[in-house]
């Protein structure tokens, strides 16, 4: 080619790339260097762009220009159900169902039609479904697969005609190799034990998952994962990491969000108590399982959505995992807990059975707020502890009343040894009965309560309490009320509080 041409076509990606800056802004930016990795992508405009289903967002390696990365907007994200985000609500997909459904079944395989990205591992119990491309106000935040990208590359992303439109209804597109960026050469360096993220991909990662993934699985060094504040869409999901605390900015700034649910993403429900097996963490937004020495605080964990649903913010099974000053924000089983773990001065807010799981559990200055149903469904055995709040608040948001606990026969399993204790707590909205369902005999069930009151520090009327409820009494019971306000009485011999 002649150097008269070569000049030519120069100025042409030249002024295409230029227009398209003009119009838009782009994350990471145009000719963007050291990105990382698992960053997001964004393209902003002047007015909220329309999303649709056609139309494939692609990215390229810039060398080899091999494909290394598509999503097509034409396959449905997952079963539609009642917590959507906007733009999917009205979408309509040749062969799938427009109807919610809510049948139990597994469709989380690589063949079963739905958007899968694989998080935290490439089993089938990593498979999730999701939202490719998420309308924030005026900006289009683009979700590659975990993974996708690596360290030393530059890449070009196109955007083909008819996945976006202009709030005009122009037609929006990315072209050959308009939007180019290029990755950081290497990561962190571990042994320093701190790696950071933030969203504005200053950091040394953009994503939460992208920190954790980065961790070798059963790692025995402590890392601190700082997380700056700001929005992360997307799912968390983890096992085998040890040692690692995730330590937010701040509660209110730093939030940890997914329209994610028990529809969304199903799985086989059982009311067996072997939650090691299975995939009871799928619908959940932020998951920890198979894991040891967690630490979880500054953090808000936000189930998306605005209606009801099976939708875990937060899901915690492993031993020794330490949550402080976070916003459990949920729905039904807004979470889930299994193991030794401590929560103090957080809130768990939802629709009903709040904290659901076989424990051993110890709240401590926690605010428990329900929209209606009960507060806890207690399911632990006679092997550990269940729940024991110490100078918590339970309250109803709204004109329903709530239970403190049930324990009802699940499917033909009962929990003969469920145990909800209280002691200091201060109780609003609740049942005269304040206790709900417990599956007969409920000989050793522990619904205990010592110096229960009211927000204001007044008496309450246990006259119709629950026959299976007990109130401890200071003298009587002193030694007992003693053990329980002590964490490693509950957990087994492990004192966070040291």
């Amino acid at each position: 080619m002649s150097p008269a041409k070569i000049f030519f076509y120069t100025l042409l990606v030249f002024f295409a790339v230029a227009n398209l800056a003009q119009a838009n802004e782009f994350f990471p930016a145009i000719n963007a260097r050291n990105v990382n990795p698992d960053t997001y992508l964004s393209i902003s405009f002047d007015q909220k762009p329309v999303l649709q289903n056609k139309g494939k967002i692609k990215v390229y390696d810039a060398t080899s220009h091999e494909l290394v990365d598509v999503l097509d907007m034409a396959i449905p994200p997952g079963p539609k159900n009642t917590r959507m985000p906007e733009g999917y609500q009205k979408m309509h997909y040749k062969g799938f169902s427009d109807s919610i459904i809510y049948k139990n079944r597994v469709d989380v395989a690589p063949t079963d039609g739905y958007q899968i990205n694989y998080i935290g591992g490439k089993t089938k119990d990593d498979a999730h479904h999701f939202y490719p491309v998420l309308i924030e106000g005026k900006t289009a935040k683009i979700f590659l697969h975990n993974n996708a990208l690596a360290y030393g590359k530059t890449y070009y992303v196109v955007v083909e005609n008819g996945v976006l439109e202009e709030a005009n209804g122009a037609s929006f597109e990315v072209k050959g190799q308009q939007w180019k960026f290029t990755t950081k050469n290497q990561g962190p360096r571990l042994s320093q034990g701190k790696i950071t993220v933030s969203t504005s991909g200053e950091a040394d990662f953009t994503t939460i998952q992208g920190a954790i993934d980065f961790l070798p699985e059963n790692n025995k060094t402590p890392i601190n994962i700082f997380i700056e504040d700001g929005v992360y869409d997307e799912i968390v999901n983890f096992q085998h990491r040890n040692n690692v605390s995730f330590i937010g900015e701040s509660r209110e700034g730093t939030i940890i969000r997914y329209y994610n649910n028990g529809v969304f993403n199903m799985r086989d429900i059982s009311p067996d108590p072997k939650l090691n097996g299975g995939r009871h963490h799928i619908r959940s937004v932020f998951s920890v399982t198979h894991a040891t020495n967690i630490k979880l605080a500054n953090l808000t964990f936000r189930s998306a959505g605005d209606k009801g649903a099976q939708a875990e913010a937060l899901l915690l099974v492993g031993d020794k995992i330490n949550v402080q000053n976070v916003f459990v924000d949920g729905s039904g089983d807004a979470l889930q807990a299994t193991g030794r773990i401590y929560i103090a001065n957080s809130t768990i807010k939802g629709i009903g059975d709040n904290v659901l799981g076989y424990g051993a559990v110890f709240f401590k200055n926690c605010e428990l707020i329900s929209t209606g149903g009960p507060h806890l469904w207690v399911r632990n055995t006679d092997k550990n502890h269940g729940n024991v709040f110490v100078n918590c608040i339970f309250r109803t948001d709204g004109n329903s009343l709530a239970e403190i606990a049930r324990a009802p026969d699940n499917h033909g399993i009962k929990y003969p040894y469920a145990e909800a204790v209280l002691i200091d707590c201060k109780l609003q909205g609740l049942k005269p009965e304040g206790w709900g369902t417990v599956a007969e005999p409920y000989t050793h069930v522990r619904y205990w309560e010592f110096n229960s009151t009211t927000l204001e520090g007044k008496p309450l009327d246990f006259s119709k309490r629950h026959m299976a409820s007990k109130r401890l009494d200071a003298k009587r019971d002193a030694e007992i009320i003693k053990q329980y306000r002590n964490p490693s009485y509950v957990l087994a011999g492990w004192n966070p509080e040291e």
